[in-house]
């Protein structure tokens, strides 16, 4: 069986590892110089930097792919937990720091939020009951079509995992400080959308930091991506990096194999691994594709993008964490606004410094990577604003917070939603292609398999399971498994 991947990005890889051990004929094409998508490694003038993901959770995840790859895990990704991982910095002066060190974080709440610490061990079990149905019932299954929603189990279950609820309106119930219920919110921006929108079934987020762990990998998380293409490449997979297929071929409703500028690779099935919203119209005829036309793909709300400032600095500073979040004083209206298609005047500002768990990563000072939300490009055209006037804004914004970027950045590397979009394929420059703002496109995103053409599958943040790296790897995994016909069955 002939297997051709489009994209080397942690869905693709994954797949390919899978279909390789079982037996496939895999080949996998990527136009980037790198594989890994968005994991995507920036090195220069002495500085590292994770360009995404920078919060590592589901490790496990990661680990077997590994293992199908024949490598051993503990060897190919040195995990290091970080227990104390994210400071929240607010604008009233207070901090509250996420932990899986359940002391601590009662030792906090005691003093933020008495009415949480009262709820903190129900909100540990709700979220992790959120996160364990998901995982049962969601996480490692397919969608190939409207009947796999007509399953009775999945609707029971659907209506268990509070679908009609908002995020926001659900941490109100356990936590009465404003500044901790914003702190959780911010989970929504795991997957590109709003917290006072998207549902409350997302909240199992809380969960993988607050109770199973957030960790790093030593050296950078971007050695994930490597220890993938070290698997693949282990089990046979053929591996092309600066080569972008320009088109799909079908006969009769079938995929036939894919085209390059080198030339024509025969398949028996093809997978695309990336924004489907924008690979698939540039590698098929919107007449081969009703299910999902260029009429279609615009009325999808796209999910929010980012505008990213990598710092190198030339010293350390001590009040930086390894993830640290300094929010705006109106969060709402900060969606608000990029709702809009606008960008934020008061944004949240998130810095990951790995070498603050990490030190060898970065030798001559702090390697910050800086992130704000951003608004996805809008329809037609760019959105109308100034990047240099922007990042100043930012760098404004945290001298107020005693945070000297500006002062310190011996390197500067600047990408918003349009390199985002010319970088990674990414729709209208989105993260992770269609929000999660509605019901809809929340639990019915894209297939997995084409409903036009057969053999045609799609994986990755833009179809199910939805976007971060765990889901990511998951998406890549479960197609692999219906083409091998490989069931897995969950505990």
């Amino acid at each position: 069986m002939k297997v051709s991947i489009i994209g080397g990005g942690l869905g693709g890889l994954s797949a390919a590892v899978t279909l390789a051990k079982h037996g496939a004929d895999v080949t996998l094409f990527e136009k980037n110089s790198h594989f890994g998508g968005k994991m995507m490694p920036v090195d220069e003038e002495g500085y590292h930097f994770d360009f995404g993901p920078n919060t590592i959770t589901m490790p496990e995840v990661f680990r077997d792919v590994i293992k199908q790859g024949g490598l051993d895990p503990d060897l190919e990704l040195p995990f290091i937990h970080v227990v104390h991982h994210t400071r929240n910095d607010f604008p009233d002066g207070s901090t509250f720091d996420f932990s899986t060190d359940q002391a601590y974080m009662k030792q906090q709440l005691g003093r933020l939020d008495p009415f949480g610490l009262k709820n903190y061990d129900s909100f540990l079990q709700e979220i992790e009951r959120l996160y364990q149905l998901s995982r049962k019932h969601f996480l490692h299954r397919t969608f190939s079509g409207w009947k796999d929603y007509l399953s009775p189990a999945l609707a029971l279950n659907t209506a268990k995992v509070r679908p009609l609820e908002s995020m926001d309106h659900f941490f109100q119930k356990y936590f009465r400080n404003p500044a901790v219920i914003q702190s959780l919110n911010r989970y929504s921006t795991y997957i590109g959308s709003d917290p006072y929108r998207a549902p409350a079934t997302f909240a199992m987020i809380a969960h993988l930091e607050w109770n199973d762990g957030v960790y790093y990998v030593r050296g950078g998380n971007t050695k994930i991506a490597e220890a993938f293409v070290k698997a693949a490449e282990n089990v046979g997979v053929t591996l092309y990096s600066g080569t972008e297929v320009k088109k799909i071929h079908t006969k009769n409703k079938r995929v036939q194999g894919v085209e390059t500028a080198d030339g024509y690779y025969e398949a028996d099935h093809v997978i695309v691994n990336g924004d489907l919203l924008k690979a698939v119209p540039e590698l098929l005829r919107d007449s081969e594709r009703p299910s999902l036309s260029n009429r279609r793909i615009s009325r999808f709300d796209p999910s929010i993008s980012a505008f990213v400032i990598m710092a190198g600095l030339d010293t350390e500073l001590d009040r930086l964490h390894h993830h640290h979040l300094f929010f705006s004083k109106n969060y709402k209206e900060e969606f608000q606004t990029l709702k809009s298609g606008k960008y934020p005047e008061d944004p949240t500002i998130y810095i990951s410094t790995s070498s603050k768990t990490d030190p060898g990563i970065s030798r001559q000072g702090d390697n910050c990577f800086l992130l704000v939300n951003a608004p996805a490009i809008r329809a037609g055209g760019n959105n109308h604003y100034d990047k240099e006037a922007y990042k100043e804004k930012i760098y404004d914004k945290l001298e107020h917070y005693q945070i000297p970027i500006r002062k310190h950045a011996a390197f500067e590397m600047v990408m918003d939603p349009a390199d985002i979009e010319n970088q990674f394929g990414a729709h209208r420059g989105s993260l992770y292609g269609p929000s999660s703002n509605t019901r809809a496109q929340a639990f019915m995103r894209p297939f997995n398999k084409s409903q036009d053409i057969e053999s045609l599958w799609f994986c990755g943040g833009s179809t199910h399971p939805g976007g971060g790296s765990p889901m990511v790897v998951l998406s890549g995994q479960n197609v692999a498994n219906k083409i091998i016909g490989r069931i897995v069955e969950m505990e």
